[in-house]
């Protein structure tokens, strides 16, 4: 049995904030307390540290199976544990779309062993195409434990509320990304004055505000549950909150760009800052931020998207997508806990406690008998984002450059370390 010792260590999660020692035997948490003493295989100092329970991304892309030249489940788990997040959901957009119980199987398999655990999303549609729905049993019965078209929205509205009516049943969560294709029509950023001075189409705001009211709608009208991917608009965020307000099931995420950048990032006709949704205005920004301080939004994810180099070159035809499990708790710390928007606890509750209890999953905690999923970050290191040194195949990360406040140093999966920037140090 191996086990971990960390001295003099800030520990946080939601319930506590205090200076201890925590001892963890195998893979679990089995003391927290002051001077324990204790002949641990392994001592970290934890002086000026931070201890608190790792990160879960519920949006990400591991371009496995099918694109493996721009990230594969392995390099995929490996930038996740550099970004401390020990579990992930990944999306269906690969090819073969992840539409069969056989391609679940083939991710899960494939992450075993990594330190992450990786839930596939399963198809809402067959081949992600809109018409058929996919057999949810079967993809349940594979280790599914949500269903999702991301990359596209489900167009047709009764299928997708059909969808939503056998999620009752089967309890699986249903992730829309809310989008109509309609209204983008060929957009490529935001459309606004930045769109218009670079004379390149733009990707209407109401496009994602339509099918984000569309999709409330229809889960209200069947009691279902309903999750909102990658909330980027004034008008979207206005809505979750009203919808909120008055019982509907909605859950939602958001990520670091939303809340941090705008389009004006776009005058540099660099493909390294589009992702759909698109960067939008200060104006979407601060809605954004408000939503993350009223609990409007639930989540903070990455939509980890990673593109080659080469499929990024060219501005106006390059792929949609960033890449963020790497940089996520960093920027989510520079914007919002050192500027004093949020507290740690409040970060925590958005990257670690929400998305576990959202999925159903549980929850990591610093206390004795909870599983040892851990971060250990140190919340004052200044770096700078240089993209060649992250641990993702591909380096399209909008960060390049910046310099954020706070980073992972330590990444502790089921009570076995899997990340260790000292060991990089070397």
């Amino acid at each position: 049995m191996s086990s971990i010792l960390i001295k003099n260590i800030r520990a946080v999660d939601t319930l506590i904030d205090q200076t201890t020692d925590v001892l963890i035997e195998d893979s679990k948490i089995t003391m927290v307390e002051n001077n324990i003493r204790s002949g641990a295989d392994e001592v970290i100092d934890g002086t000026d540290l931070v201890l608190m329970p790792s990160l879960f991304d519920m949006h990400v892309h591991l371009r496995d199976p099918g694109f493996t030249h721009k990230e594969d489940v392995i390099s995929g788990c490996a930038a996740a544990l550099a970004g401390g997040v020990t579990g992930v959901l990944a999306m269906p957009n690969t090819k073969p779309p992840c539409d069969d119980p056989e391609i679940i199987r083939y991710i899960k398999n494939k992450a075993e062993g990594t330190g992450v655990d990786v839930y596939p999303v399963g198809c809402i549609t067959g081949g992600m195409k809109g018409n058929g729905l996919c057999d949810y049993e079967a993809l349940k019965e594979a280790g599914c434990i949500c269903i999702s078209d991301d990359g596209r929205p489900v167009e047709n509205a009764e299928n997708m509320r059909k969808a939503l009516e056998l999620s009752n049943e089967n309890g699986l969560l249903v992730a829309s990304h809310c989008e109509d294709l309609s209204i983008i029509n060929g957009g490529i950023m935001n459309k606004g004055e930045t769109s218009a001075k670079l004379g390149v189409p733009g990707m209407d705001r109401a496009s994602e505000d339509y099918i984000t009211a569309r999709e409330m709608i229809l889960a209200s009208s069947v009691g279902a549950r309903i999750h909102i991917c990658h909330v980027s608009t004034e008008g979207s965020t206005a809505m979750i909150r009203f919808a909120k307000s008055r019982g509907v099931r909605v859950t939602c995420e958001t990520a670091p760009h939303y809340f941090m950048l705008t389009d004006k990032l776009l005058e540099k006709r660099d493909a390294d800052y589009r992702m759909n949704p698109p960067l939008r205005t200060p104006a979407d920004v601060q809605a954004i931020i408000d939503g993350i301080k009223d609990g409007t939004i639930d989540c903070i994810i990455t939509d980890h998207a990673p593109h080659a180099a080469e499929e990024k070159a060219a501005f106006e035809k390059a792929p949609n997508g960033v890449v963020g499990l790497e940089t996520s708790l960093a920027a989510t710390l520079t914007a919002l806990y050192h500027t004093g928007e949020i507290t740690l606890k409040k970060v925590i509750e958005l990257m670690c406690v929400n998305p576990r209890r959202i999925l159903g999953l549980e929850v990591p905690s610093i206390r004795v008998g909870s599983t040892a999923d851990l971060v250990v970050a140190d919340l004052d290191k200044k770096w700078t984002v240089e993209p060649e040194k992250l641990h993702s195949k591909s380096h399209n990360s909008v960060f390049k450059g910046m310099t954020l406040t706070g980073k992972p140093m330590i990444t502790i999966s089921k009570g076995i370390i899997r990340y260790d920037s000292r060991e990089e140090r070397k």
